[in-house]
């Protein structure tokens, strides 16, 4: 046995016991008559002391020790002499007897502390020392924990754990898949699955009433902090269920996961917002609603005042950002340049600033009165002490850049508080949205969602005006996960094809299979899926999930530590029967 406790175990009760630690050094203090090791594993850190009367043999493997060694340590647990609080085994340390090197470590090319100074790129190519760090390794726990707590919830409502395969048929809608050639038949291939949406819809169909998996999906589309090629999702699927039951049930699930894993506990049901509300008063259709600035419609007040920028605009929409009338022209400037940016796209910020003393000023009074502007201001909520933000255009497309100055104003001012959860649910989405590039529709969601009954009437006529049985979970202004009620009805699924440029045969091409199951008794059913990563980096207080996945991709989709994607063997391509071509 190489050690009887770990490094995070002893405390002032083990006293006097004789042990055997195991780990890697974190670091050596040679003081002369004594040595201080800082002995680590996953579970903590334990000082150990070599004394001047010590074996010379345990004192020369003190001395030859460096970062990171893998050390084996025997001796007896002494009290610290010098307690240390922040430690939960400051109160001893361990009086080495015998030192034994198990082996020797090159000196890391960053600091194996809690903050490293490691860059990205450099902590990702060493991601096994970068996952030997306190920070990753309580961020790897609380993975485990959420994983194992969202088992014992859904396994006590029922739900069973269900494997669905890895290699599946390519689908052309949502994302660009990866694709895997086969060498048992050549020149076709498989797909790595985007979600395993139809073959739960399957299980469905099987009788499998209430399905879920802790699933891998893969997305070959353009990465950022919270996105990857590899990600994992909390699936779930249910039968013999409306939009009310799965809300309910996932509603109970996520005040569970809150509880259980963060102590925090919600009494009163998360709020529940149609997508145009979300969009016409925070303009997203995942708000975050930890503070308040909510959007006021102000393009009837802004019209006719022979402000061209104002006269042209579709809509014209502001709020009022708290307690912002103190803001210096440097800074307003600052935010200007900010909605200017092409990430945003505004051609310019509107701002009113109502002084404490009761005074108003704004960049529009050459065109507005005192009253004008200050019923503007009414209009936003505005009160003495604020400053109001306006922008216009075109309406989504003003909604969606006033959305990205509220949440930097927001950031600016502290309201962002990551220890703060504000959860809700985001209803009633379009079915459709228009593509100008393709001139078609595409499905929000995706095609099999079903439509609200009211709306069905609408889908050929006017297909934009058509809600979907569709809702998201939304936390802090992040999507954790969405879903819907699904089609069961073979005709009616056909509909929804035709709506989105589907000819029958090509539907039948790709949802055959699916299609063809329905004739066969397809009970009605809905789910979701949750983002996993996601839900973790939120849980954790962090804007990315790439701390949470033990090997992540970086913003290329690049793995540097393994060097993937890389080149094969000309070998493995003959035996695919595939050649390369060079990109231009």
């Amino acid at each position: 046995m190489y050690r009887t406790h770990t490094c995070g175990e002893l405390r002032a009760a083990d006293v006097n016991s004789s042990v055997t630690l195991a780990g890697w050094v974190q670091k050596v203090r040679n003081l002369g008559a004594m040595t201080f090791i800082d002995l680590r594993d996953r579970y903590g850190i334990t000082q150990i002391v070599v004394e001047e009367h010590s074996a010379e043999p345990t004192k020369a493997a003190a001395a030859a020790l460096g970062r990171e060694y893998v050390i084996q340590v025997k001796g007896r647990v002494i009290e610290r002499s010098s307690k240390n609080p922040k430690m939960p085994t400051g109160d001893i340390e361990v009086a080495a007897e015998e030192i034994v090197i198990l082996n020797e470590a090159a000196t890391p090319p960053f600091t194996i502390e809690e903050h490293s100074d490691g860059g990205d790129d450099l902590r990702m190519k060493y991601r096994y020392l970068d996952l030997r760090r306190a920070p990753l390794q309580r961020n790897m726990i609380l993975r485990h924990k959420m994983a194992q707590s969202i088992r014992r919830f859904l396994d006590a409502e029922g739900f069973l754990e269900i494997e669905t395969p890895y290699l599946v048929g390519s689908t052309p809608e949502g994302a660009r898949d990866f694709v895997v050639p086969s060498r048992m038949n050549p020149n076709q291939f498989y797909a790595l699955p985007q979600s395993p949406q139809t073959l739960k819809q399957l299980l469905m169909v099987a009788g499998y009433d209430r399905y879920f998996q802790i699933v891998r999906c893969f997305r070959d589309e353009d990465l950022r902090a919270d996105r990857q090629p590899e990600f994992t999702q909390i699936d779930c699927e249910m039968s013999f269920v409306e939009q009310e039951d799965i809300l309910e049930i996932f509603e109970r699930w996520a005040k569970y996961m809150f509880k259980d894993v963060m102590g925090i506990e919600f009494d009163e049901p998360f709020r529940r917002m149609p997508w145009i509300e979300a969009m016409e008063k925070y303009g997203s259709d995942k708000p975050d609603l930890r503070f308040g600035m909510e959007f006021a419609d102000i393009t009837d007040l802004a019209h006719g005042h022979s402000f061209s920028v104002f006269d042209d605009a579709e809509y014209v929409v502001g709020f009022a950002a708290t307690g912002c009338a103190t803001y210096t022209r440097k800074q307003i400037d600052a935010l200007t340049e900010f909605v200017k940016r092409p990430q945003v796209g505004a051609k310019g910020l509107v701002w009113i600033r109502l002084e404490a003393e009761g005074g108003i000023k704004s960049s529009i009074d050459k065109f507005f009165s005192a009253d004008e502007v200050r019923a503007i201001a009414e209009r936003c909520g505005a009160k003495a002490g604020d400053m109001v933000f306006i922008l216009c255009g075109p309406k989504f497309k003003a909604l969606t850049q006033l959305c990205a100055l509220r949440l930097e104003v927001a950031q600016q001012l502290g309201l962002r508080d990551p220890k703060k959860f504000a959860p809700l649910w985001v209803i009633d989405f379009p079915m459709f949205e228009w593509d100008e590039e393709t001139q078609r529709f595409y499905a929000m969601h995706h095609p099999f969602t079903s439509p609200k009954p009211e709306d069905v009437e609408y889908l050929e006529s006017d297909p934009g005006r058509v809600r979907a049985n569709a809702y998201d979970f939304v936390c802090n202004g992040t999507e954790i996960g969405g879903g819907s009620i699904r089609i069961h009805d073979a005709k009616l699924q056909a509909t929804i094809f035709k709506c989105l440029g589907f000819t029958p045969e090509k539907a039948q091409e790709q949802f055959g299979f699916l299609m063809n199951a329905f004739k066969f008794g397809a009970p009605p059913h809905g789910g979701l899926a949750f983002g996993f990563d996601r839900l973790c980096s939120l849980f954790g207080g962090a804007d990315s999930i790439r701390d949470y996945i033990a090997f992540p991709k970086n913003n290329a989709g690049r793995d540097v530590m393994l060097d993937a994607p890389s080149y094969i063997d000309q070998t493995q391509l003959d035996e695919l029967y595939l050649s390369l071509v060079k990109p231009e």
